[in-house]
């Protein structure tokens, strides 16, 4: 059959399309993320990804990345041409977490070109390389592993089967940090190279991955991956060397399948030149998705399946209701879908059956397309719902306790050893800095009491951030407050540090799991004087630990491998706190009555003695004061807050949700109206944006899936919805529950609650990602954006954007909207 057209630039989407099949160059932001450089995507799944120059032929997220300074659309040729330089001196030693560059500074430009069926994609340099880093300087692009275990590729006259596992043998090359690095910043606080790319007696180091790396399966001119699949069949053809098949899980588990091209050294325009040619089949269309609750629906729920359709679509046809019964399927209701719109790259119909209100099972058809089966039931979230995230995904994040469920150990007793302090000037990984001083009376290096109890391990890490420990006390708190929760099916023994799963204590489970929190932070204040900044393993072998969190130290304290507990100046981060300890203080009263006290008194002590350097500060100050006129009710937060009525009014995006929490116990009628007045702007806000999508709230992933972000969202709404129930219906709130619940953009519509729903997030990037499997009750962050249109859930462990777990919201907020649910509907 003859193809009709061949791969144009629309400027409209900035990227090239051909049928069904799409190339994007450099719009994306994430390439330590697998998600930039030249990517291709194929019939609705992304094939390939970070087509750009590299210093190593397997890069990790560890490895030295490219700035990118220009990006242009060039419609005239059919063009986009990206310009980009190594190195980029933000991340020399410095960010988030930092990177080693080697001495190798370039100027390059990438132009990605359609020509008919096929992409042509070009490397100029603006000089050769450099001769000592001949076989390292390359061109990569890389292949999704999940689509590929198992499929055949071929590579000029060889073949073979991508497996399931990196296999030897490996070459040794020389690392770029032994043939040169930048020297540091002049200013500022770096991290310390002896440091970072320390390892002992031959062990790995992932900073210096490119020391070791697989043989290539196969290096020839043409390269195709999925010769007998129609739908990720690709062809790239070296027009200037070889191309060779890397595995670049062999440096890091979490790497990708890499095409890598060496760059000759006396070359500079034209160095690399490939065209890279995706099957495009001619009547693809988009399999149509829908979208709805994996749990299911009340009775008196609003329902509404969302089905996702092709841009090119113009036929509709009817969506159908069944009924699950003994006999098999009946049919309930068939009807148009009515029209929602384009929302990204898709159309969308909305199938709403709300009328439906008698119990039962049912899913939705939609031409030869059905929905998972879901329920009908006044007792649909009464089992399996919020319940997994209090029975299965907190005791597994606690730190400091041997977890067990049964025959299972999830991980043994771990970090008894905690904790040193940090070194001073030091930029760590993961966001650690610690300034000139330790802001304490100890030492770098000195060993501090009371830090090795209480915590949860910051789900896909193992560190211990001040947000995430504080705030998962603040929601639990919020939860027990405002819905009563009295659940037991957990033993947590303190004394012991014994936690099992589905072994009932006598204690309520919510308040077991705050107390656990607060050990940590009040344990740490009071040796400490301060709040610390988190705790965190002190060199970056430690930080990539997969499995049993007891591995991670020997458990003695004193010895090199116990972790670092950083201290911070940060008033904002710290009246937060101080709110977050006032409300958890409040929750435990009579439950440890001498913790609660602890908690409130260190809130107090935040308030009065932290300085209010910023708007954010001030915002936190008026958060804390909040908290602690609900804990105690003394006239002085009262007066503070009205006092503060005009700053509270001019920054309501950022306050309404805290000051709905207090406004009508602070017996102030003409400030409760001026709320009121002031608000309905924020809920104009708040319906503008929602109705941005099909889904009824607002979906603008910046990086990470929106997930958490809606949750809180809908966590913070409700706090609205209570007291301005007239300004506020609850629709939001249980908006954002179906988004969580599988009611999402993209082709898996699977529940982002693992282990809840009829389909759900089983492989997940927690501390059980090697073994691609999950915590019941974790949280992902949900289906992220490949920009600058496409929805993206993949089935993988390893992308922490898509599916990692979270402390200090995320489950306990995913818990807090299903309780709230079970409430509004319940009325």
């Amino acid at each position: 059959m003859p193809i009709r057209d061949g791969f144009s630039l629309k400027p409209e989407k900035g990227y090239f399309k051909r049928l069904g099949v799409d190339a994007m160059a450099f719009d994306d932001i994430y390439p330590a993320g697998h998600q930039s450089g030249v990517s291709v995507i194929m019939h609705a799944r992304r094939i390939m990804t970070n087509g750009d120059m590299r210093l190593e032929q397997t890069p990790g997220q560890w490895q030295p990345l490219p700035k990118q300074l220009e990006r242009t659309l060039d419609e005239k040729n059919n063009a986009i041409i990206t310009r980009l330089k190594y190195p980029d001196p933000d991340n020399h030693l410095r960010g988030f977490n930092p990177m080693i560059y080697p001495d190798f500074e370039m100027e390059y430009t990438v132009t990605v070109k359609g020509e008919g069926e096929s992409i042509y994609v070009t490397l100029d340099l603006n000089r050769p390389i450099p001769e000592k880093y001949y076989g390292k300087a390359c061109f990569n692009i890389e292949l999704f592993p999940g689509e590929l275990f198992g499929k055949p590729w071929i590579m000029d006259e060889k073949c073979g089967i991508f497996p399931r596992q990196p296999n030897a043998p490996t070459e040794r090359k020389t690392p770029n940090l032994k043939i040169g690095t930048m020297p540091p910043p002049e200013n500022g606080i770096s991290a310390n190279i002896s440091h970072l790319s320390k390892t002992e007696s031959c062990q790995y180091n992932p900073i210096i991955a490119d020391d070791l790396i697989a043989l290539p399966y196969a290096s020839g001119k043409r390269f195709t991956s999925c010769p007998d699949d129609p739908f990720k069949r690709v062809t790239v053809e070296s027009l200037s060397g070889s191309i060779h098949l890397h595995d670049g899980r062999m440096n890091h588990n979490n790497g990708w399948f890499v095409l890598s091209e060496t760059i000759e050294i006396n070359k500079a325009k034209g160095a690399v030149q490939w065209k890279i040619t995706p099957n495009a089949l001619e009547d693809w269309k988009y399999t149509p998705a829908i979208q709805l609750s994996c749990v299911g629906y009340m009775p008196n729920q609003k329902k509404v399946a969302l089905i996702e359709l092709d841009e090119r679509e113009t036929k509709f046809e009817n969506a159908a209701l069944f009924r699950l019964t003994p006999e098999g399927e009946i049919p309930v209701f068939k009807a148009p879908a009515a029209y929602w719109g384009k929302f990204l790259r898709y159309q969308y119909l909305a199938f709403d059956f709300s009328f439906i209100t008698d119990e039962g099972l049912y899913l939705v058809r939609y031409m030869d397309q059905s929905s998972c089966v879901f329920s009908v039931s006044k007792d649909v979230y009464s089992r399996g719902v919020w319940q997994p995230v209090l029975e299965y995904f907190l005791p597994v994040q606690m730190c400091h306790m041997r977890v067990n469920e049964k025959y299972r150990v999830w991980h043994g007793l771990c970090h008894n050893d905690d904790a040193k302090m940090a070194p001073t000037n030091f930029n760590h990984i993961d966001g650690y800095v610690q300034g000139p001083s330790t802001l304490t009376k100890f030492e770098s290096g000195e060993s501090v009491p009371g830090v090795n109890q209480g915590g949860w391990h910051d789900a896909g890490d193992f560190d211990l951030r001040i947000e995430s420990q504080a705030g998962e006390m603040y929601v639990l708190a919020s939860a027990y407050e405002a819905f009563h929760v009295d659940y037991d099916e957990t033993t947590i023994d303190q004394e012991k540090k014994i936690t099992e799963i589905h072994q009932p204590d006598g204690k309520n489970d919510i308040l077991q799991q705050i107390e656990h929190g607060a050990l940590s932070v009040v344990g740490a204040y009071k040796s400490l004087g301060r709040l610390y900044r988190g705790i965190i393993c002190p060199d970056l072998r430690q930080y990539v630990l997969l499995g049993d969190s007891a591995n991670m130290t020997d458990n003695i304290k004193g010895t090199s491998d116990d972790r670092w507990v950083f201290t911070e100046d940060n008033p904002p981060r710290e009246l937060t706190c101080a709110a977050e300890l006032a409300a958890s203080g409040r929750a435990l009263h009579g439950f440890n009555d001498d913790l609660s006290k602890d908690c409130i008194d260190i809130a107090r002590e935040l308030f009065e003695k932290t300085r209010v350097d910023s708007e954010r500060a001030e915002c936190a100050k008026i958060h804390a004061a909040i908290e602690l006129f609900l804990t105690l009710g003394e006239e002085k937060y009262r007066a503070f807050i009205l006092s503060s009525k005009d700053f509270i009014l001019n920054h309501l995006p950022r306050l309404a949700s805290v000051i709905s929490r207090v406004i009508h116990a602070l017996g102030d009628a003409r400030f409760t109206s001026e709320v009121r007045a002031a608000l309905s702007s924020v809920h104009e806000d708040m319906l503008a944006k929602s109705r941005e999508t099909p889904y009824g709230i607002p979906y603008r992933p910046h990086i990470w899936g929106a997930g958490w972000a809606i949750q809180s969202l809908g966590y913070e709404y409700y706090y609205l919805h209570k007291a301005f129930p007239d300004l506020f219906d609850k629709e939001i709130l249980l908006n954002a529950l179906n988004f969580v619940l599988g009611c999402h953009p993209g082709s898996n519509t699977a529940s982002f609650a693992s282990g809840v729903g009829a389909v759900s997030a089983t492989t997940a990037y927690g501390l059980n990602r090697a073994d691609f499997s999950y915590i019941p009750g974790g949280v992902i962050s949900g289906t992220a954006l490949i920009r600058p249109d496409f929805p993206e859930l993949l089935t993988w462990p390893y992308l922490w954007q898509q599916t990692e777990y979270v402390l200090g919201g995320g489950s306990s907020h995913y818990m807090f909207l299903v309780l709230a649910a079970i409430e509004l509907l319940s009325k």
